[in-house]
């Protein structure tokens, strides 16, 4: 066979007891943390927040190299990023403030607040919705509440939940919605006044006036595999329950916090503001 191929004997033996070289050894090494970590987040995670969990554990590879191997394990991300763009010079409905003005940077937690209603879909009960309310300082979901009705009432268990687990200061918090009826009612409206805290609005049919918000209800239907296969309700809760207060608060790092998760960047500042 040597001889047909046109190779050596000698060349021959020398592959079959060549050691594997050193860039060899830790790709192998490497090969198995990236799948780890990656099977871990439910084939979330990209080639980016993979590398800084890795570098969290004392490994440091480059991004190209991590890149590279995910294509040679053949495993991406299930995120697909998508962009569409949409006319900027959108105006408020009369007499609805928009206070966010597109700046979600926040110098503590509990001082802005997103909230928006998302559809679910069950086998059993059809469409159910979601309202949750993000926090723009630590991308935290503070509070969220999932019903069978897409009303005011939603919206409004959403709020509460965030205020009885927060317990902020409503004199320095924005709560910022758009500017569906759930949101617009005398039932909101009211409710926020009475409790001193400040409503803002996103322009009309201007998704980015409320993106943070946006992109983690896109988040949760791409990240979470049994999306459209819930039975019904009570199965649909538990399921979100696992995902927001078990994956995405806890687990899940963002880029925007410093690659942390929501939690611990929440912990940080309360106890900043204890000492």
């Amino acid at each position: 066979m040597c001889r047909v191929l046109g190779i050596s004997r000698a060349a021959y033996y020398r592959h079959l007891n060549r050691k594997p070289s050193k860039w060899e050894r830790e790709d192998k090494i490497l090969d198995k943390m990236i799948y780890k970590e990656y099977k871990d987040s439910k084939c979330r995670y990209g080639a980016v927040k993979i590398l800084r969990q890795l570098i969290k554990k004392g490994f440091k590879p480059s991004l190209k190299r991590v890149q590279r191997r995910m294509k040679k394990l053949n495993i991406k991300s299930v995120i697909v990023k998508k962009w569409r763009p949409y006319c900027s010079n959108k105006v408020n409905a009369a007499g609805k403030q928009n206070l966010i003005k597109e700046d979600f940077e926040a110098d503590t937690i509990n001082k802005k607040w997103l909230t928006d209603i998302t559809y679910i879909y069950t086998l059993k009960d059809r469409w159910c919705y979601l309202a949750s309310v993000f926090d723009c300082y630590s991308a935290k979901i503070v509070g969220w509440y999932i019903s069978r009705d897409m009303n005011a009432d939603t919206a409004l268990k959403a709020i509460k939940n965030a205020i009885e687990i927060q317990k902020p200061d409503f004199k320095s918090l924005i709560l910022h919605s758009d500017l569906g009826s759930q949101y617009t009612s005398s039932v909101v409206e009211e409710y926020l006044k009475s409790r001193g805290i400040k409503h803002s609005y996103s322009k009309k049919g201007y998704p980015y006036d409320n993106a943070p918000m946006e992109s983690f209800h896109a988040s949760l239907k791409k990240e979470e595999p049994r999306m459209n296969k819930y039975i019904d309700l009570e199965d649909a809760k538990i399921s979100i329950f696992e995902y927001i207060e078990g994956w995405y608060n806890r687990k899940r790092i963002h880029s925007r916090i410093g690659y942390i998760t929501p939690q611990e960047c929440e912990d940080i500042e309360r106890k900043k503001s204890a000492a």
